[in-house]
């Protein structure tokens, strides 16, 4: 992998049309073939960059620094303080064994609200991600579950109730995903969110959390209380109620329909907001929505 991002740069990132795709899956499968499974993915990321727009030179660039910064942690793990050194073996893909996560973690145990589901597909495997919020711990946990064969994820919580659970923390430098260990009770209906994050209280969070893991994507917030507003261009921000800063939506996340639902739920008043926020902007998951209005 250091080698071919030697050539890249050596060639020039003007160059990098040049290269074949099928250059590219070679690279993603001799890392499959190391048992380093996150690296193929970012390869593979870094390929799909050959046909992007005008912006293509800098996100190339950023892509292959934190390519060569997690290659050179990993070669250099013993250097490392340990929590660090667990988020590199998680980024480059090695797998940590829940059962043995389990037996040896220490368990945190907390009303835990469900905020937020989804799934996606890669035609392959169906992911589903859960989020959770500890109401005693102020926590926030994330709960992988697999689907193969086109069959559903075993693990189904519904967003907006609580459950009274142990959570066993992967180890990380910001620990985050957590395995569902015992559960105490079964889940029921909560009466609402916790209290949600301004704009800035948002992006200082997920710029600390940056610091303790580069190859972040996103992280997860609770935003609150905002007021989603289109924009002419199709382009979605949720604003501070008190109009000072507002987050840009992901374009990822601009799905017309559950943003103008997003829109409507508000209805121009202020909601709170589950979802992810990352360097392309905030990509909402869950609303709850806002205290009646009298007319």
């Amino acid at each position: 992998m250091e080698q071919r991002l030697a050539d890249l740069l050596r060639g020039g990132l003007a160059a990098f049309g040049g290269v074949t795709y099928e250059q590219w899956e070679e690279t993603a499968a001799r890392m499959v073939d190391a048992q380093a499974p996150g690296l193929a993915a970012r390869v593979r990321e870094l390929a799909s960059l050959r046909g992007s727009g005008g912006d293509r030179a800098s996100r190339l660039l950023a892509e292959c620094a934190l390519l060569h910064t997690l290659n050179q942690g990993f070669l250099h793990l013993d250097r490392l303080p340990e929590p660090l050194a667990a988020t590199i073996r998680t980024r480059v893909g090695i797998a940590v064994d829940t059962a043995a996560l389990l037996a040896s973690a220490t368990p945190v145990r907390d009303h835990w609200l469900v905020l937020a589901r989804s799934d996606s597909d890669d035609g392959r495997l169906i992911t589903r991600r859960i989020w959770l919020h500890g109401r005693r711990t102020g926590r926030t946990g994330l709960l992988l579950s697999y689907g193969a064969g086109g069959r559903a994820p075993e693990l189904s919580l519904t967003p907006g109730h609580v459950l009274d659970a142990d959570l066993a923390y992967y180890p990380a430098a910001r620990p985050l995903r957590a395995a569902l260990a015992t559960r105490h009770t079964t889940p029921a209906a909560d009466s609402g969110p916790p209290p949600g994050s301004d704009v800035r209280q948002a992006l200082a969070a997920y710029g600390e959390a940056l610091c303790d893991d580069p190859w972040l994507e996103a992280w997860p917030v609770l935003l609150g209380p905002v007021i989603p507003v289109p924009g002419p261009d199709g382009d979605w921000q949720l604003a501070d109620v008190q109009g000072e800063s507002a987050l840009p939506v992901d374009p990822r996340a601009r799905d017309r329909t559950s943003l103008w639902r997003l829109a409507a739920i508000s209805g121009g008043h202020p909601v709170t907001v589950f979802g992810e926020c990352g360097h392309r902007g905030f990509t909402p998951l869950t609303t709850w929505a806002p205290e009646p209005v009298p007319l």
